[in-house]
């Protein structure tokens, strides 16, 4: 679904990303973990064409988008959810949710469509379905984190990237982001997952990557990083660093 080949990325003269590569299969759900400033926030803007790639190669199901505009790549079936939501807080929810579906307006289907999805994306989050004539604005921030989620559902994707659901929630609410999550990738949606949550993000995950200074150092089965002793010292809270060379199992051969 999503493949990135050798992408070098920043703002400005600021390199950010060195040469990243990495993969999302059909109905996968992949990682990608690292501590702040390590560059995962710019990773999901550039695959999302929200930040020119200054080289290397982007593709979505096997068509080159590391030149196409984000509406466009929007409209082929891959959507972000940033960290910072982007929601219009004046608006209620259920204005939101049909924002959603704004790049789809001009099908014949449209109405009946959006109907169906929103009603969709209430039975994932019943909470949305009770406050969807609250302003936007006026929601919790797990609520938030679920109209956001719900937002590009509208979209139709076929790949889903999240940077960050679980900041600054409370435990509760990241457990139940978390099972809605995991909900999407059992329905066979593709995700890409950027999470400070080491922990809950690797026992989500089937495969995983670690960034670090904008380059990826390891990477592999979940399970395996779960339990790999650099890794652990490294994002879950013992001494150390992390592995410069990749682990067995990493598709993109880094």
């Amino acid at each position: 679904m999503i493949t990135v080949e050798r992408v070098i990325s920043g703002y400005g003269r600021l390199r950010v990303l060195r040469e990243v590569s990495l993969e999302v299969g059909a109905g996968e759900l992949v990682t990608v973990v690292g501590a702040n400033g390590a560059g995962k926030s710019t990773l999901l803007r550039t695959i999302q064409g929200l930040l020119p790639a200054e080289s290397g190669r982007i593709s979505f199901q096997g068509t080159d988008i590391t030149r196409v505009p984000t509406e466009r790549i929007v409209r082929m079936g891959l959507t972000l959810v940033p960290e910072t939501r982007d929601l219009f807080a004046d608006l209620r929810v259920i204005d939101n949710l049909e924002l959603g579906a704004y790049a789809h307006r001009a099908e014949r289907d449209a109405k009946a469509r959006r109907v169906k999805a929103i009603e969709e994306v209430f039975d994932l989050f019943p909470a949305l379905r009770e406050r969807q004539s609250a302003r936007a604005g006026a929601l919790s921030g797990g609520q938030q984190q679920m109209l956001a989620i719900g937002r590009a559902l509208m979209t139709r994707p076929r790949a889903l990237m999240l940077d960050e659901p679980s900041q600054g929630l409370a435990p509760l609410l990241v457990r139940q982001i978390f099972s809605a999550i995991a909900q999407l990738r059992d329905r066979g949606l593709a995700i890409l997952l950027v999470e400070q949550n080491v922990r809950a993000a690797l026992r989500l995950a089937g495969r995983a990557y670690v960034l670090e200074t904008g380059a990826i150092v390891a990477s592999g089965p979940a399970s395996e990083l779960m339990h790999d002793e650099v890794v652990m010292k490294a994002f879950l809270g013992r001494a150390g660093g992390v592995p410069r060379k990749a682990t067995s199992g990493d598709p993109a051969g880094r």
